[in-house]
């Protein structure tokens, strides 16, 4: 090996991240690939008219907001329809753009804002403490909230109560849905296993359903892509590496343990300036620990939009039959679209 593929082959298991309570505040904004996001460039499918239903809504949402912050505010002539309810939740299948409304509306609102993932708001409770995470947060106008976990009685109370803190001192909040589906109001703010949790909370948005098709796979047939054995991705590790692209190299079984050693809020920090992954022996998972751990890992690699080289089965056939059938399947089909994209995916331009 070269010493220029010395330097920028690297391994995510020997990784160990720390992340403080301010460094997580100051990474609430969108993820890169939606920082020019925008309503006009959101696309409705027109075989799916909640798309378009919902996009116009979060217009009137942001509008009536903003009227409220210029001179004359709701007592304009020109008031638009008063908001009824502070909140907002986009209810809908992966891939059908929700992210996309939600960073564009993140994207026109005044500040202070926020905008982060349901487990990133959970780890700055935990590592600021809850009545440091509130004061940090109060006087926000907008939280936005990609991604809310319905599937943890715990963070689903704490978020439930912090939450509940900021909107009685006038945050807005914006969330997207990410509920187990097999539960009663499958996709729904108001899932039954957390109806008296949730109710009161639940009781300050409006929910607008989006329907339509994963247009990560619109254009995408078959399964995520395998770039050979073994040996093939190791040498294709290094030929990256060789030409400059920091790539990691790791066998696929000592990633899924190492990824139990590292909080989900760090695992963005295990890629952290990593250009493509490289992954050796991937095969079917049988616990579910892991395999929630590894949707948790896919969700920051296509956040950074990291490209994903892979051996063994297909990366999105790891979930076995029985996870499939069980109250995660959403996570999981959301993960495995994730994987065939990023297989199919090219290297970003190397600085």
């Amino acid at each position: 090996m070269t010493m220029a593929e010395a330097s920028t082959l690297v391994r995510l298991i020997e990784r160990n991240p720390t992340i403080t309570g301010a460094e997580i505040a100051a990474a609430l904004t969108p993820p890169p690939q939606f920082e020019h996001a925008s309503f006009d460039s959101y696309r409705p499918d027109p075989d799916f008219p909640s798309q378009q239903a919902a996009l116009a809504r979060l217009k009137e949402f942001a509008g009536a907001w903003r009227a409220a912050q210029r001179p004359g505010g709701f007592f304009s002539r020109k008031r638009p329809a008063r908001i009824e309810l502070p909140g907002v939740y986009l209810d809908g299948g992966f891939g059908v753009g929700k992210t996309h409304l939600l960073a564009a509306l993140w994207h026109v609102a005044h500040g202070p804002k926020f905008f982060g993932t349901f487990i990133e708001y959970t780890a700055l409770v935990g590592a600021l403490g809850y009545a440091q995470a509130v004061e940090l947060l109060r006087g926000a106008k907008l939280i936005c909230i990609d991604e809310f976990e319905l599937d943890d009685p715990g963070d689903t109370m704490l978020m439930t109560r912090f939450l509940g803190e900021l909107m009685a001192g006038g945050t807005r909040v914006a969330a997207t849905s990410n509920t187990p589906p097999n539960a009663l109001g499958e996709g729904r703010f108001a899932a039954a296993d957390f109806l008296r949790e949730i109710h009161a909370l639940s009781s300050n948005f409006e929910t607008l359903r989006i329907d339509g098709l994963d247009y990560r796979r619109r254009d995408t047939e078959g399964h995520a892509i395998v770039a050979g054995d073994d040996e093939a991705v190791r040498r294709t590790a290094e030929a990256l590496a060789a030409h400059g692209h920091r790539t990691s190299l790791d066998g696929f079984d000592e990633l899924i343990a190492h990824l139990a050693t590292v909080h989900p809020s760090k695992y963005v920090r295990l890629i952290d300036g990593v250009d493509a992954i490289a992954l050796t022996g991937a095969h079917e998972l049988n616990d579910q620990n892991a395999a929630l751990r590894l949707v948790a890992f896919i969700d920051r690699v296509y956040d950074a939009e990291v490209p994903l080289i892979a051996s063994g089965v297909p990366l999105d056939e790891v979930f076995d039959d029985e996870m499939m059938a069980g109250g995660y399947r959403k996570k999981y089909l959301r993960s495995m679209s994730r994987m065939i994209a990023l297989t199919s995916g090219e290297l970003p331009p190397h600085d």
